[in-house]
């Protein structure tokens, strides 16, 4: 966040306040800490009680769990400008059910939850924006129900690469699939499908 451009277009995408300045977001940024992860790092393991938030700059991040028949499932691929947390424990008091891995090289702003509480209560147009950094995860969350109860796995694929279009070059079919809830498989067909009728 050096930039007002990127400022911007972090205030955009969480729909904050228009009372919102770049002078109130630098409080949390000056009590966050940058971080870098290289390929392959997790930010946070399946079962941890860990409370950091992280910030993505660049990068991309791969959300998945390891089911009870030991198998590798992905369920979100987390690009720039989101966030990642371990939800579980912030809301739940609960270990996280999910591990978070960098499938590109990382770099962005980590802060604990305490702080952050601590740095938005002390500010008060941060604090009645408070409710944005949780609702953006949750609504990340239910629109992927949503998809799954509503639309077709064609349909759900073209709205995924609408929203995510560069994803096809940065992650494997296996993840985007997996996200999906269809096999690679189902995957290749719905793309010869769709190619077939331009």
């Amino acid at each position: 966040m050096n930039t007002p451009k990127e400022f911007n277009k972090i205030k955009q995408f969480y729909k904050l306040g228009k009372d919102v300045q770049l002078k109130d977001a630098l409080l949390i940024l000056k009590a966050c800490k940058s971080f870098r992860f290289k390929k392959s790092q997790l930010l946070l393991e399946q079962g941890s009680n860990e409370n950091t938030i992280f910030f993505i700059r660049k990068g991309l991040v791969r959300c998945f769990y390891i089911n009870e028949k030991g198998e590798d499932i992905t369920f979100q691929l987390i690009t720039e400008h989101q966030i990642v947390g371990n939800i579980h424990f912030i809301l739940f008091d609960e270990p996280s059910k999910f591990s978070y891995e960098a499938l590109e090289p990382i770099k962005g702003y980590s802060i604990s939850y305490d702080t952050l509480q601590k740095t938005l209560s002390n500010n008060t147009k941060l604090e009645s924006n408070r409710k944005f950094f949780f609702h953006k995860i949750l609504k990340q969350t239910f629109g992927r129900v949503d998809s799954f109860v509503l639309l077709s796995p064609e349909e759900r694929y073209k709205k995924y690469i609408k929203d995510f279009p560069d994803i096809v070059n940065r992650a494997p079919d296996k993840y985007i699939a997996n996200v999906l809830g269809i096999t690679s498989v189902s995957l290749s067909r719905i793309r010869k499908r769709i190619a077939s009728e331009k």
